[in-house]
């Protein structure tokens, strides 16, 4: 198990949640939904919701695979170490995806918190949302059955 992991899960940034299965579809139609916002803003040029919503989508995609496998999260960073660990390092999830989230993170922050956002950074994170959604539904079908 990674070292990053096993911390997250001592601090109880990470914890086992049996419910989490039963949370999957949930999640991912939140994610579904964030995307579908964040198209519109892109569209309408308000880029900062944009960053904002794909960001959010790729986090309820993550947090739907983080569920599947019964943890939750409690931490936006450890959620990213155990996506890392359970999933990447199993090579069921490509690393650019878990990196696109790691820089979603940042680029939504920056949104958030500075005012700090780009045309270029809401359209490369809108691909990377859409990408880490498709991927996660297909994981999620094979490893807990098809997803609507």
């Amino acid at each position: 198990m990674n070292s990053e992991f096993e911390s997250c899960l001592k601090k109880g940034k990470i914890k086992e949640f049996s419910r989490g299965k039963a949370l999957v579809e949930k999640e991912i139609g939140t994610a579904k939904s964030d995307l579908k916002r964040a198209k519109v803003s892109l569209k309408d040029g308000d880029y900062k919701w944009a960053t904002i919503q794909s960001y959010y989508s790729m986090f309820h995609s993550a947090r739907a695979l983080l569920y599947a496998k019964d943890y939750r999260e409690r931490s936006h960073h450890c959620l990213i170490v155990a996506i890392k660990a359970l999933y990447v390092e199993k090579n069921l999830l490509p690393p650019h995806l878990v990196e696109g989230l790691k820089k979603g993170k940042i680029l939504r922050e920056n949104a958030d918190y500075y005012d700090e956002w780009s045309e270029v950074g809401a359209q490369t994170l809108l691909k990377l949302a859409e990408e880490f959604l498709g991927k996660s539904i297909e994981i999620l079908g094979q490893e807990i059955g098809s997803l609507s």
